[in-house]
């Protein structure tokens, strides 16, 4: 993963010496707001620094999820090494990965495995097949029709993380089956703001931060009054609501997984994104939303997938193996946490 950052550092410092970038705003309490797009979604930085850091950081941030995404994550770049993985796909040489994504695939082939297959990056076919990130976007003068039973059952075919074998070694190497393909969508945010945590420590000027990154955000250091971070967690049922406020302190990433964020409708049914790999179909586990709280980025946004997929008993469970704090919100309103939660959260229903 170091080897990654550097390359990121050298990269950023070039295009600050540039001066491009977006100037923040003061917010009153110390801090310079800024935002912007990146991975797809919207970046919101609160930064506590002075304002030459502040703008400096925020630079090099961007730099970095432009890399990110362009070099190593995306599936729809040809430029990415996702893209190359899948290109491989049948092949029986497999494909030569690099250090930083061999670490990452192991990660996720054992959260597939601690799961119980509900976490998985092979769900590539079957995300293609329901489009539901692009039927959310919005398709003018087109109307939304789920896939036939028989078309899932075909895609399924194609998914499955025990199917896949990662060689790790000195050259590692990735072996999949043909027409299979890689999404690590449901790392992909929280995996930036491990790195955007990486960056930070490295700027001794900048005493305090808060990152939002689609459905996941980084806490860090402290505000200069010693106060605690707070941080809402989306109400499923009225997203412009909470369920209650999380107070942080020091460096933590949450992570919120819903059926409200992206989803299609057709016939009175809304069918949202996240897919359960046992299905083919969006989860209907009975929840609404989870959120996660860990030390860890990747490790938040993936259990907010598999909690979400499998349930409170089994999710109950799964966070309390990798440490992480986890917050249902069913489809009757309940609310069910870990007991870690409750010394963090605030219910304010």
């Amino acid at each position: 993963m170091k080897r990654f950052f550097r390359t990121v550092v050298f990269l950023a410092s070039v295009v600050c010496c540039c001066g491009c970038g977006r100037k923040g705003e003061f917010d009153g309490t110390g801090s310079r707001q800024y935002a912007d797009i990146a991975m797809g979604t919207v970046i919101r930085q609160s930064i506590y620094a002075p304002e030459r850091t502040a703008d400096t950081f925020i630079k090099t941030a961007q730099v970095y999820l432009e890399h990110l995404e362009r070099d190593f994550l995306s599936w729809r770049l040809d430029t990415s090494e996702v893209y190359r993985i899948n290109a491989s796909a049948g092949s029986e040489e497999g494909c030569a990965l690099s250090e930083e994504m061999a670490e990452l695939l192991y990660s996720c082939m054992k959260l597939h495995r601690d799961s119980a297959g509900a976490f998985d990056v092979t769900l590539g076919a079957a995300v293609r097949l329901w489009d539901i990130d692009g039927w959310a976007a919005g398709r003018e003068g087109e109307v939304f029709s789920p896939p036939s039973d028989g078309a899932v059952e075909e895609a399924l075919t194609f998914c499955g993380g025990e199917q896949i074998n990662l060689v790790r070694g000195a050259e590692s190497r990735l072996f999949m089956p043909e027409g299979m393909r890689l999404d690590l969508g449901a790392v992909g945010k929280g995996f930036a703001l491990a790195g955007i945590g990486e960056l930070l420590k490295e700027q001794e000027e900048i005493g305090g931060a808060v990152i939002s990154l689609g459905g996941s955000i980084l806490t860090y250091g402290q505000k200069p009054d010693g106060s605690p971070w707070r941080v809402s967690i989306v109400d499923p049922f009225d997203t412009a609501d909470s369920v209650g406020i999380l107070t942080l302190r020091g460096q933590w990433c949450i992570s919120t997984s819903g059926d409200y964020e992206r989803y299609a409708e057709a016939g009175g049914v809304r069918y949202h994104h996240i897919l359960d790999p046992a299905t083919g179909y969006p989860a209907d586990s009975g929840v609404r939303g989870v959120t996660v709280l860990s030390g860890d980025g990747l490790v938040s946004d993936a259990l907010s997938t598999a909690c979400f997929i499998l349930g409170p008993e089994q999710g109950l469970a799964l966070a309390a193996e990798y440490g992480a704090e986890v917050l249902f919100v069913m489809a009757d309103g309940e609310i069910v946490m870990s007991q870690g939660m409750e010394s963090y959260i605030e219910v304010g229903r």
